[in-house]
């Protein structure tokens, strides 16, 4: 293909033959004003992952269709008014991030995108969405901050994996009783509606564990004084008791449930007790008043909104345990991880951090401070990014590569941004550089004792937690730094886990990790137990 007149970024990706391809910041912008989108882009047809952000695009070209490799399409922060009926094509692509936009529509074709996990539309001024029966994989959807008066259409049973729904700060007026369909809905966020009446069938929804309905005025005062100052589980409880369904197909059912409970409960103990003697142990301990919180600013929400964290306790590391505790990193970033595309792990010494709270922010290139992993000198975020890619490029000549190596291959994740997203502890020391890099000051070692495990994306809360999952399992199951049962169990492991809280800056709870939500493995290697 004729690469004369093109970009320069996209005749390198041409030239390496890059599989992913970042275009964000003003200087793409003032191109994308001048000269339209360049249109060679979609010639790069073994892209799979695309990120078009902060720009002022407004209009997503039909030639979208040619990326057939797509997995992850980000188009964030734009001003796109209008997407093309062939997306479709896009067969491949499982992660769909359109947010803060100013689409009005969606082209039917959305809803027929068979891989697709995470669709992303918050922030538009949309009113509804295209029935997404047909995707099947759907995980998680965000309409968030649109102008919908109706409940999207997605209550279908085929949705098996739909467990994460967030149409918060619309004018939804009801809740459909066809919701208690939704087997693995876990969350619901339904805040900031018109919302009058909650149905029933809410109580159905057996996994949910994060109900949201603050800022809806509902005709129940004692409901709207429950959710002001309970938890999820007595909400629900209270809606189970108190509010009326519009079927009794569900009631029904219940009742015959109700007759075997019993019949089947001294089973159900003994299968518990045999699998809790022959499985590894996850404990959870709950957070104390000497729980570390993370605080999030507002700063980072355009970059890399989303964290969580929790503490690892009691590991005792031998040299080969904790060289394949740090290749796991490494592994879970190639596979779960999609090569950091969608999140990032990052572990720290925890006894090394400073004592209270934690803030996660962006600051600009040239204020943010760090001592980079296994380096010497303090870094600004600028400085470190020119290194880094100068080194990469001295190293990617010297080896006569294509493609660079080690962490310099994830320099393209920040390229362009004008706010780079930083952990800091209490003293305001940057103890972590997603998606680069992690402090050396807090730097992990075998006589490491306490871990703090933290994992950030630009994609959703629910790849965070999906991520730390994997790693929780995989060390307690591998055994890397956990200790073993009495003798006679010695092929079984304990990992003891502290849950942490993440916060807005006005205190309000974001997330809670692992919450009851978090850990359920389908198969029975490991037993939660939680306080």
């Amino acid at each position: 293909m004729t690469l004369d007149n093109s970009w320069q970024v996209i005749k390198t990706a041409a030239t390496e033959n890059k599989h992913e391809l970042v275009l964000s910041g003003p200087a793409i912008s003032e191109l994308i004003e001048k000269q339209g989108l360049d249109k060679s882009l979609f010639n790069l047809q073994h892209l799979n992952f695309l990120n078009i952000s902060n720009t002022c695009l407004e209009e997503i070209p039909e030639d979208i269709e040619k990326l057939q490799n797509l997995t992850t399409l980000v188009l964030h922060s734009n001003q796109i008014s209008k997407l093309p009926g062939t997306i479709d094509k896009l067969e491949k692509l499982k992660v769909f991030d359109c947010s803060r936009n100013k689409l009005p529509s969606l082209p039917d074709q959305l809803g027929n995108l068979p891989q697709l996990t995470t669709l992303n539309l918050s922030s538009n001024i949309l009113v509804s969405l295209p029935s997404q029966a047909a995707n099947l994989k759907l995980s998680v959807l965000d309409l968030s901050n649109n102008k919908f008066e109706h409940f999207p259409d997605i209550c279908y049973p085929e949705l098996i994996h739909l467990s994460e729904i967030y149409v918060n700060g619309n004018r939804i007026k009801d809740i459909p009783v066809t919701i208690s369909q939704l087997l693995s809905l876990k969350i619901l966020n339904v805040a900031d509606n018109s919302i009058s009446v909650v149905p029933g069938e809410i109580a159905d929804c057996n996994k949910l564990k994060e109900l949201y309905l603050k800022g809806n005025n509902l005709t129940d005062k004692r409901l709207s004084k429950l959710i002001d100052q309970c938890r999820t589980k007595q909400v629900i409880d209270y809606i189970r008791q108190h509010c009326p369904k519009t079927t009794n197909s569900t009631a029904s059912n219940a009742k015959t449930k109700k007759g075997k409970k019993a019949q089947r409960s001294s089973e159900s103990e003994n299968i518990v007790k045999e699998i809790n003697n022959l499985s590894h142990k996850l404990k959870v301990l709950k957070t104390t008043d000497d729980t570390p919180v993370i605080k999030i600013t507002k700063d980072v929400k355009s970059v890399r909104p989303y964290i969580a964290a929790c503490i690892i306790k009691n590991m005792k590391f031998t040299d080969e345990s904790f060289k394949k505790f740090i290749q796991l990193q490494t592994k879970l970033h190639d596979g779960i991880c999609e090569k950091r595309n969608v999140a990032t792990i990052a572990t720290h010494d925890f006894n090394l951090i400073k004592p209270g709270s934690l803030v996660y922010t962006a600051k600009p290139p040239t204020l943010l401070e760090i001592k980079p992993l296994m380096r010497d000198t303090i870094y600004t975020g600028a400085k470190l990014f020119q290194q880094l890619q100068t080194e990469a490029e001295n190293l990617r000549k010297d080896k006569k590569r294509n493609v660079y190596s080690s962490i310099h291959k994830f320099l393209y994740l920040l390229e362009g941004k004008p706010l780079f997203p930083c952990l800091m502890d209490a003293s305001e020391q940057v103890i972590s550089f997603p998606p680069i890099t992690n402090s050396d000051i807090t730097k992990m070692s075998v006589n490491t004792e306490t871990v703090l495990v933290e994992v950030t994306s630009a994609t959703s809360y629910l790849i965070c937690r999906n991520v730390l999952d994997q790693f929780l399992k995989e060390i307690v199951t591998l055994g890397f730094g956990c200790f073993s049962e009495e003798e006679e169990n010695s092929n079984f492991h304990n990992l003891v886990v502290e849950q942490i809280k993440v916060v807005d800056m006005d205190g309000n709870m974001k997330l809670l990790y692992p919450s009851r939500a978090d850990l359920n493995f389908s198969d029975n290697l490991v037993t939660v137990l939680r306080d």
